[in-house]
Formats: structure tokens, C-alpha cells, sequence
């Protein structure tokens, strides 16, 4: 499960791209997440369509973010609350959780938690 960091890494050609690319074909990204980069993304200038168009590229799923996923990421804010993750950030957790897979990020201060989910670090 990725999280906006890791996609932003792989979509602008960033340190940590390459481990990001080489995960994407089985990769996914919450709609939170894929909110917060599509966001970022237009606030920069670049073109909707097209960024719509490179994600599709990238093969990785938008997963939906429902009531289940948003009581677990609420669950997460006491035992984040100290490294300052946000909704998003939780939101990538929450989505970890329940699949059961890694949650992939460039945020360094996530390799400190203590949240049940495995977290790769991507620089």
C-alpha cells in the first residue's frame, strides 16, 4: 500500500523512485491518498488529464476508502499522534492493515510505529 510520498517519489522522478516502480505493478494507494497527490499535483500546474493518464500507466490501484477503513485510520491517531501523521498517512495504515501488506512511504519517522503494519521506507 502506498503512500502519497512513495507515489509522489515515483510519479516526479525522485530519490526512491526505482524501489517505487519496481513494486507498482502490485501496488495500490488509497483514494485518500491518490486525493492528496492528484491535489498536489494540480495545485503544481500539471494537467489533469494527463496525470490521470500517467497513473493508469503506473498500474497501480486507487483502493476506496470506506467507514471501516476511516474508524481504523481514527484508531491509529493516538499511537501516531507523536510523529505527526495525517489523515492520509493513516489512511495508507488503515488500508495496509486490513489487506494485509506492507505500507510503502518516503517518511522516515514511520519505521518508528508500533501500529501492526510493516512499513518500507523508500529512502
Amino acid at each position: 500500500m502506498l503512500d502519497a510520498s512513495a507515489l509522489l517519489a515515483l510519479l516526479n522522478v525522485e530519490p526512491g523512485s526505482s524501489v517505487v516502480s519496481g513494486l507498482a505493478q502490485s501496488a495500490a494507494i488509497s483514494s485518500v491518498n491518490w486525493c492528496e497527490v492528484f491535489g498536489r499535483l494540480r495545485a503544481a500546474g500539471v494537467d489533469g488529464d494527463a496525470l490521470r493518464t500517467q497513473m493508469a500507466e503506473t498500474g497501480i490501484a486507487v483502493v476506496p476508502f470506506d467507514g471501516i477503513d476511516a474508524e481504523a485510520a481514527g484508531e491509529f491517531v493516538p499511537r501516531t499522534r507523536r510523529q505527526g501523521l495525517s489523515l492520509a498517512d493513516r489512511a495508507c495504515l488503515a488500508l495496509a492493515a486490513r489487506l494485509g501488506v506492507p505500507a510503502v512511504t518516503a517518511d522516515r519517522a514511520w519505521t518508528t510505529l508500533d501500529v501492526g503494519v510493516a512499513v518500507v521506507c523508500i529512502r
